[in-house]
């Protein structure tokens, strides 16, 4: 007999859990073969625990086949010390997993091409994924911190480093995932000026002659594939690039699509022996404070990264298709959150939503 899946729920701070409540509706309603529990993370954990993420939660992390986060910070924690705060639990997380490719899909849905700030010819199909790398660069890099110079005046320092292997691995995933969609990689840095930047290249460009000729290769110094992603963002398929760029870049693809509420991501380590990886998946938006409690926040990003944890995770891509394309029935219908609102539309709360998308979940399978 098939065992579980485990499955770790982490709702975290702000809308988190209003959103990962809705999330967890979905996978209830999937059926049996799951085990799901739920930990602390972030300013929760901080309130419950004195600590970002406590080493038992992330034992159980280590143990789940996926886990889902819904977001972690807000105001209530500013003032901790920066090691202490909400962040902190969720880079921890990464790190110790290992979870060096964040898959952010920038899908612009035909309902919602209105909802972007960009002409709807220039966003309309638009079907976009960044890999950012993840574990590495600039938010890791060492030596860091902030120091009082001989003169009085202050430094903050932090480095940009990456390793051969940092970057292929990443490199790979953007590849092999490109094989899957339409063959075509930009690879985005600051070669110009970093070099850190001019490695990233050059290594990516040897795994690409080395294993991937098959798949199209270009190169994009990061603030202009900034510059493109607002001007002709659908000449790109896949874009891969380091961490700091990646969390800046995806953003921006995100607003593309009228919402960060909209946006799912994944983040994958490596595969073992078995295929199998240890994975986490979130929704890109933050914890918006200023919005928790008003059952207004937007849950398909959740949603939608419940459907990623389905189809990388859980082996289970016929449920995550069926899933994704609930919500795009949804959306069809005119069902919007606040954050998508627009005219003629109807404004529904976060769990009216997610009714909605399990109503469409159960018309498939009826």
């Amino acid at each position: 007999m098939a065992r579980n899946r485990r499955v770790l729920l982490l709702p975290g701070d702000g809308i988190g859990p209003e959103v990962v409540g809705q999330a967890r509706r979905v996978l209830e309603g999937l059926g049996t073969g799951f085990e799901i529990e739920e930990g602390q993370v972030g300013g929760a954990s901080i309130d419950a625990h004195g600590t970002p993420l406590t080493d038992a939660t992330l034992a159980r992390a280590k143990a789940a086949d996926a886990v889902l986060l819904g977001a972690v910070g807000g105001p209530k924690w500013d003032k901790l010390d920066f090691a202490n705060k909400p962040e902190r639990g969720l880079l921890r997380l990464r790190k110790e997993l290992d979870l060096f490719a964040n898959l952010r899909p920038a899908i612009c849905f035909a309902a919602l091409v209105e909802a972007s700030t960009l002409k709807p010819e220039v966003v309309g199909g638009l079907d976009i994924m960044i890999v950012r790398e993840l574990t590495g660069g600039v938010y890791f890099g060492q030596p860091r911190g902030i120091e009082t110079l001989a003169n009085g005046e202050r430094r903050g320092v932090n480095t940009q480093v990456y390793t051969t292997s940092e970057i292929r691995r990443v490199a790979a995933v953007a590849f092999e995932l490109a094989r899957k969609r339409g063959r075509k990689v930009c690879s985005a840095d600051k070669a110009n000026v970093m070099e850190s930047g001019v490695l990233w290249r050059e290594e990516v460009q040897k795994l690409h002659d080395e294993t991937y000729g098959d798949v199209e290769l270009g190169h994009m110094y990061a603030d202009n594939c900034a510059m493109q992603l607002v001007r002709d963002p659908k000449q790109f398929d896949v874009i891969v690039t380091d961490n700091l760029f990646g969390d800046i870049l995806s953003d921006e693809a995100g607003m593309l699509t009228g919402s960060l509420g909209m946006l799912p991501s994944a983040s994958l380590g490596a595969a073992d022996a078995s295929g199998f990886r240890r994975a986490l998946y979130e929704p890109v938006h933050g914890s918006a404070p200023d919005i928790a409690g008003r059952e207004i926040a937007n849950p398909i990003a959740a949603i939608l990264s419940l459907a990623m944890m389905l189809r990388y995770s859980l082996d289970m891509a016929a449920a995550a298709d069926h899933l994704e394309s609930a919500v795009r029935r949804v959306l069809d219908g005119g069902a919007r959150t606040a954050d998508i609102m627009g005219p003629g539309k109807v404004q529904v709360s976060t769990a009216r939503m997610g009714d909605l998308v399990m109503g469409e979940l159960t018309k498939q399978a009826a």
